[in-house]
């Protein structure tokens, strides 16, 4: 066998393995994601993402037209993943004292207890909860944060149960009755300031896929293309490293006769 032959036929092998071996896997994390209902005669909307990736979330968060202030000052509103229970939003039948209210206790049995805060800065412990000093301000915010997952939390999202509560209505819209009741949570406070204004279940959406690519289902769809085009392009490759290896024992076979 000619050695010029032999020489090339063995980097010819190796590209072919590694064009085979270099296909993307995807990406076990998860993005959930919401797009946030009104409650309470709220006027607001709003959206959620949460990207988990292992044991860190990013979160965001974005609102408007929510009660913009509060004793002439910027509304602040508290927001959390609630967990544990149903994983849905209270239906009206959830106010059971007839107050025109689902206070954030009626609403508890469809969406559970606080599992993550969604504050501002800080702390995102269930503990942070009612801290109106990391609560958003105002009618319109966006809240851009990066933090770790709780056991509570992480189990929620992948059981389907996970529940975003934006807290904080404007007394102006609520029954008379509404408007004289004080807050079930903190009753120094009037039980507009803490009864639930959006709510949506987190539903968990397309898997991550490895950096570079694009954050759409169309995206996903096509970077299996390009997965599939890698693959195929190892397996011509293996084709070329066999024809060349054919070529290698006719040529060889030619020099001994």
């Amino acid at each position: 066998m000619n050695k010029t032959l032999r020489f090339l036929a063995v980097p010819t092998l190796a590209l072919g393995a590694l064009a085979l071996s270099g296909a993307p896997a995807m990406a076990a994390d998860t993005t959930y994601q919401s797009t946030l209902t009104r409650i309470n005669g709220s006027s607001a909307s709003g959206t959620i993402t949460v990207d988990v990736t292992g044991n860190q979330a990013h979160a965001v968060l974005k609102v408007s037209g929510l009660a913009p202030t509060f004793n002439n000052a910027p509304y602040p509103h508290v927001q959390h993943i609630h967990g544990g229970a149903q994983g849905t939003c209270p239906a009206p039948s959830a106010d059971k004292d007839g107050d025109g209210v689902i206070s954030t206790t009626e609403g508890a049995p469809s969406y559970g207890g606080i599992v993550t805060t969604l504050s501002t800065s800080g702390d995102t412990s269930p503990a942070a909860g009612l801290d109106l000093k990391v609560a958003g301000q105002g009618a319109s915010y966006t809240i851009d944060r990066t933090f770790e997952l709780n056991a509570d939390t992480k189990a929620a999202l992948q059981a389907g149960t996970a529940v975003v509560v934006v807290h904080g209505l404007d007394p102006a819209t609520l029954s008379a009755a509404g408007q004289a009741a004080k807050s079930d949570l903190v009753p120094s406070l009037p039980l507009a300031a803490t009864s639930p204004a959006l709510c949506g279940t987190l539903k968990a959406g397309q898997m991550k896929m490895p950096a570079g690519s694009a954050d759409t289902g169309v995206a996903q769809q096509a970077a299996g293309t390009d997965a599939g085009a890698l693959a195929l392009g190892g397996g011509l490759a293996m084709a070329a490293v066999a024809g060349g290896a054919y070529l290698i024992r006719r040529r060889s076979s030619g020099s001994e006769a």
